[in-house]
């Protein structure tokens, strides 16, 4: 199954809400008014479209620093997919499309991932793509009323075009 990625629009977000649960429930947050271009060298998104073209989820990254110059830069990537479209093979495409985007249009050399101990499906979908894990972050994201330890992923360049 293919998962197609196209920019989002403010119409989008009523569908972008998270449900609330598990891995989704970072607590009372205000709602959402405004979707961040897809321009891959600023914090940014695109949504994720299933192959009939519905919308089920998004994709995004912020970028950060490793060190103070700008080759030492990154993005860390993030996906959120509804309830429905999880297990499908989406997120794992989505994700793939979007590694793909910024080691073809930027001159990244790094891309990073993290995701939560427990979330043992986003750990699977990030190896498939080629992420290795790098190591454990303890203590590093408040979701559900305390702080969790999660695992960072990365993909070098290397990795993603054979060099």
């Amino acid at each position: 199954m293919t998962a197609l990625l196209r920019e989002l629009t403010v119409e989008d977000l009523p569908v972008l809400t998270g449900d609330n649960a598990g891995f989704d429930y970072f607590g009372p947050r205000p709602a959402r008014t405004t979707v961040l271009p897809p321009n891959l060298n600023e914090n940014g998104g695109f949504g994720v479209l299933a192959p009939g073209g519905e919308l089920v989820g998004n994709v995004s990254w912020v970028w950060q620093r490793w060190g103070p110059n700008e080759q030492s830069r990154n993005p860390m990537i993030g996906i959120w997919l509804v309830p429905t479209a999880r297990g499908r093979g989406l997120g794992t495409q989505a994700q793939s499309t979007l590694v793909d985007l910024f080691f073809r249009h930027t001159t990244v050399n790094r891309v990073e991932a993290h995701t939560d101990v427990g979330n043992v499906a986003e750990q699977r979908a990030l190896e498939k793509v080629g992420f290795t894990q790098d190591g454990t972050i303890r203590g590093a994201q408040w979701r559900d009323g305390e702080f969790r330890d999660g695992f960072l992923y990365s993909i070098l360049r290397s990795d993603w075009l054979g060099e």
